[in-house]
């Protein structure tokens, strides 16, 4: 196994004779010598910046010192690769938005900007000329050395000569015994400049480009992708709803149309009539069906006229009866959230119908300060649920916590319930309602700007309908009404 760095190469037999300690001395050389061009460079600007600062001019000059680190530590991470292979990725984010704004407010908040310019400071302060030091110590001095017989033989005229202008040598046994010294030195100072190379390295690694990355940055990312992936999430059941819609759906209603007019021109009382009538039930309670999957993947009324609606809508479908209170109108808030809340009061009511022999339910809402949003759902039932014994529960505070928000549970036994839920979120941009497709069949259109309420009957449903919500969701009732 070749070895990724050069501690690995140090360690291992033939390290002299092997690039390692020409890629050391490369990674020094070239260290030096930037260190020396960024502290001229640190001292110009600042001497510009500190002259013009009088009229102003020079305050973007002494600002810019503060990422002077930036280009620097982009520089080190290519270096790096010359004594080590392992990856060295930058721990900086993308900027949430878009211009120079929030690039900025974004560098100037990372641990990671103040990290690399402390790199870069010490770099040019202290580092490069350590290095330019150790280069002479380890390196030319012993080749200066090495080359005794030469220098002897050509400056000296083979009688006397002085290596590094300090030591004279006198005669050619001094001479070879200067290189066999020299020798010696260099091979001490391979591993010198080896172990140099690895700590430099190792130094560069720790502030400007972790192995593991910047856990804070890694923590903003996965937050990030989480709720990339929840947007994701909820546009493709909006998709799914929308293409059972407009297919499936528009399918069943034209065929229940067609059964329909099918049984009025067979004679009653046949064969054939009890058949199509059978069948025409059956395209009936496939229709009802299919309507209420299209409504619990992502109702319509949701998506036109926002949570409040919707919480509406869900109370009124409720077995028990159910009052609705929202401490003030809830403006429109992001997709994910309003679905997240949406789902959450359904999945709570359909609880406290299934298991808590409640009498009554309240569902209270509110947007406290734009930021939070509060949603409590409270019934007078028996109490004692609790999120460990099944995974319901567990499932609405997984979809919560995705949205950085909280569910809390307060059930004790003989009740009453109460679960609370916040969110954090801001109003979302204003935007049009969405228009659903013209429905299959002449029926008046609805009026999307006067909409009713989601717990009232449309007047075109049929009376034995009357508990089939309408309104703001045209859809639906254009459904109802070709099911009839």
């Amino acid at each position: 196994m070749q070895p990724r760095n050069v501690w690995q190469a140090l360690f291992r037999p033939g390290y002299l004779l092997s690039p390692w300690p020409w890629r050391a001395v490369a990674y020094l050389l070239t260290g030096a010598v930037t260190g020396a061009a960024v502290l001229v460079g640190l001292v110009a600007v600042v001497a510009v910046g500190g002259v013009l600062v009088v009229v102003l001019v020079g305050l973007p000059l002494l600002a810019a010192v503060a990422f002077a680190g930036l280009p620097v530590a982009a520089l080190e991470r290519r270096r790096l690769r010359l004594v080590d292979a392992d990856d060295a990725p930058g721990a900086h984010l993308e900027p949430a938005a878009p211009g120079l704004r929030s690039w900025l407010t974004t560098r100037l908040r990372e641990r990671a900007t103040w990290r690399e310019l402390g790199h870069t400071l010490l770099t040019a302060c202290l580092l490069w000329p350590a290095e330019a030091l150790l280069l002479t110590v380890a390196l030319f001095v012993p080749l200066a050395t090495v080359a005794a017989p030469l220098l002897l033989a050509t400056a000296g005229g083979g009688r006397e000569t002085k290596v590094l202008k300090v030591w004279t040598v006198t005669g050619w046994p001094a001479a070879f015994g200067a290189a066999a010294l020299g020798v010696l030195l260099l091979v001490v100072g391979g591993y010198a400049l080896g172990a140099a190379a690895g700590a430099r390295a190792a130094l560069t690694r720790l502030l400007v480009a972790p192995r593991g990355g910047d856990p804070r940055a890694r923590v903003v990312e996965l937050t990030r992708s989480r709720a990339r992936l929840v947007d994701a999430f909820e546009s493709e059941r909006r998709r799914i709803e929308r293409d059972l819609h407009d297919g499936a759906q528009q399918r069943l209603v034209a065929l229940t149309m067609n059964l329909g007019l099918a049984r009025l021109d067979v004679p009653p009382g046949g064969p054939l009539a009890e058949q199509l009538a059978r069948a025409h039930e059956e395209a009936g309670a496939a229709l009802a069906e299919l309507r209420e999957l299209i409504h619990g993947i992502h109702p319509q009324v949701l998506a036109d006229y926002g949570l409040e609606a919707a919480v509406a809508d869900a109370a009124d479908r409720s077995p028990v009866p159910v009052d609705v209170e929202f401490a003030r109108p809830v403006p429109r808030l992001p997709q994910a959230v309003e679905a997240a809340a949406y789902f959450v009061v359904r999945e709570a009511l359909a609880n406290v119908a299934r298991h808590s022999g409640a009498q009554h339910a309240r569902v209270r809402a509110e947007h406290r300060g734009g930021r939070l949003l509060v949603l409590e759902v409270a019934d007078d039932g028996r109490g004692g649920a609790d999120s460990a014994r099944g995974t319901g529960l567990t499932g609405l505070a997984d979809r919560v916590s995705v949205l950085d928000g909280r569910l809390t549970l307060t059930s004790p036994p003989g009740g009453p319930t109460l679960l609370r839920v916040e969110i954090p979120c801001e109003p979302s941009p204003p935007s049009q309602p969405s228009q659903p497709n013209p429905p299959s069949q002449a029926s008046p259109p609805s009026q999307p700007s006067q909409p009713n309420p989601p717990s009232q009957a449309s007047p075109p449903n049929p009376p034995s309908q009357p508990s089939q919500p309408s309104g703001p969701d045209d859809r639906t009732g254009t459904v109802a009404e070709a099911s009839a």
